[in-house]
């Protein structure tokens, strides 16, 4: 059973810095990319960053580069989001999903692995 567990989140003032995890079982971690998706409520997910599977290449959102870094530890089966500069415009729900979210239709973004979330929250 794949399972993607977040932590991590919390409250923090803008400027301010986070690190998120997500462990993640149940499949082969190493085979593939992997995503970062938040959420605000009443909004659809958006996407904010994608990692290779051996974690050479990222992918970022335009509104999160410089500020979000992406990275995995394959041996660990986790992966990560370090967030500084963090902005009130930040604050969401953080989702990893298992896959390149950019290349998903519709159906298999909504039916796809992701975890129950970390809440990051940004006060001004």
């Amino acid at each position: 059973e794949v399972q993607l567990v977040e932590s991590g989140g919390g409250l923090v003032q803008s400027g301010g810095s986070l690190r998120l995890s997500c462990e993640a079982s149940g499949f082969r971690f190493s085979y593939y990319y992997m995503t970062w998706v938040r959420q605000v409520p009443g909004k659809d997910l958006e996407w904010v960053s994608t990692i290779s599977s051996g974690g050479r290449t990222t992918y970022y959102t335009d509104s999160v580069k410089g500020r979000f870094t992406i990275s995995r530890d394959n041996a660990k089966n986790t992966l990560y989001l370090q967030l500084n500069s963090l902005r009130t415009a930040d604050t969401a729900m953080y989702f990893c999903f298992q896959g390149d979210w950019r290349y998903l239709n519709d159906d298999a973004r909504r039916s796809g692995y992701r975890g129950q979330g970390t809440q990051v929250t940004v006060s001004s």
